[in-house]
């Protein structure tokens, strides 16, 4: 048994399908340039994290969020 039901001679067949398509040499085309925005989209998401230095706030313990002190400021004189 394949993936979802798919039996591995289904596989077969249509991955002799779409080479028959798009021959070879453009599927080998389209992979290096799915590999390389791949590539390219990982490095501008790490870039991105360093530069923003996205790590969580660490909240005190006992410490109000303050967008629940504003809220609960607001209620108060309602």
């Amino acid at each position: 048994m394949g993936l979802g039901g798919i039996s591995m001679w289904q596989l077969l067949i249509v991955l002799l399908i779409v080479v028959l398509i798009f021959g070879t040499k453009r599927l080998k085309s389209i992979g290096g340039d799915l590999g390389g925005a791949l590539k390219s989209f990982r490095k501008a998401m790490d870039s991105d994290d360093k530069e923003t230095g996205d790590e969580p706030e660490r909240i005190e313990e006992g410490a109000p969020d303050a967008e629940f002190a504003e809220q609960k400021d607001k209620s108060e004189s309602s």
